[in-house]
């Protein structure tokens, strides 16, 4: 089992690695090829089999076709792929707008295919002025069946220009939750906290849930016991709130205590809420968990688990005339701030 498990990691290291090196002879090679349009005249002389068939702006003589293929391949769809890579980078310190970068980017690369299947076309002697006189463009695309990739770019133009999301959301689509990676000029790619990329088409996209405009709603249920004066507790939570925002950085509003939310077989589950961003909101959930329980275990609040009592049960602390006050202050001081928030479903799973 060992043996095999090196077999795939030395594969999988090698396969990223030999990716890795194409990728920077291919990037090499367009460069070069465009040195060459470029500065070609005063290396070469104008009747060099060579330069005329790598020339693809030149017109006279004969030339190589494969070689004219390749340098066709290599301008088209290198230069658009160095130039969509170049647009990429450069929205990545944006944080709106990346849409329309990518959607760019996705289009330079389409229209890239395009010419370059009419350059063969016209290097292997079809005229293609004839092509498109006699069918036309919308035409030839309609006849290939390509409804279906017509009303793909309709809709990702649509969701640009509307903001519907952009990249970097945190979006909900057709039941899976993830971030948006890339919208492209007829797919979008959403990637969940897992790594799976799904890949859907733009016109499938319909009833999108974008979690990233708005702050989204932390929630955090904790049973205590029933033997607990829910009073202390509530006066102890008065005291020390202000200190567990401030543990929990994410936290942009809150927390808030909404008060007792069941109560449960043997436990009274009290409530918590706090407002994060969507990226950061099981985290801060996993934090606010934390933290009240650490500060139950330092105020001797009990918090309940399955168990089977075989001696006298606990005694518990009443609540001080004080504590009774602080209480009731702190439930209608939380009731006022926390106007407005309501618990909702949660989408997607921890």
């Amino acid at each position: 089992m060992i043996i095999i498990e090196n077999i795939k990691n030395w594969f999988k290291n090698f396969k990223f690695t030999f990716g890795f090196l194409v990728k920077c002879i291919l990037v090499l090679a367009t460069l070069a090829l465009y040195f060459l349009l470029i500065f070609g005249k005063n290396f070469f002389d104008p009747m060099n089999d060579f330069w005329r068939s790598i020339n693809i702006f030149g017109t006279a003589g004969e030339y190589n076709v494969i070689l004219r293929l390749i340098s066709y391949a290599f301008f088209l769809l290198g230069g658009s792929s160095i130039i969509g890579f170049l647009l990429k980078q450069l929205s990545a310190p944006m944080k709106k707008g990346r849409a329309i970068i990518f959607m760019l980017a996705s289009l330079i690369k389409y229209a890239a295919v395009i010419v370059l299947f009419f350059f063969i076309l016209q290097a292997l002697g079809v005229d293609t002025t004839t092509i498109l006189a006699g069918i036309g463009i919308v035409g030839l695309v309609v006849g290939l069946g390509a409804q279906p990739l017509i009303s793909d770019i309709i809709a990702g133009i649509f969701i640009v220009f509307e903001g519907v999301f952009d990249v970097g959301d945190i979006i909900v689509a057709s039941g899976f939750r993830g971030t948006v990676m890339d919208i492209g000029i007829r797919t979008t790619k959403i990637v969940d906290a897992g790594g799976n990329i799904k890949v859907m088409n733009n016109a499938d996209l319909r009833a999108i849930v974008n979690m990233t405009n708005q702050l989204s709603l932390a929630v955090c249920d904790i049973g205590i016991e029933y033997g607990e004066s829910l009073e202390r507790v509530e006066a102890v939570l008065s005291a020390n709130l202000e200190a567990i925002k401030k543990a929990i950085p994410d936290i942009k509003e809150g927390p808030f205590y909404k008060g007792v939310a069941e109560l449960a077989d043997s436990a009274v589950v009290i409530r918590f809420v706090a407002k994060c961003e969507e990226g950061t909101k099981y985290q801060v959930e996993r934090d606010m968990n934390r933290q009240f329980k650490l500060l139950f275990d330092n105020n001797n609040i009990g918090i309940p688990f399955p168990q089977v009592v075989v001696n006298e049960p606990s005694t518990f602390e009443d609540a001080t005339r004080h504590e009774q006050r602080a209480a009731q202050q702190f439930v209608a001081e939380q009731k006022e701030l926390s106007k407005g928030i309501a618990e909702t479903d949660i989408i997607g799973e921890k």
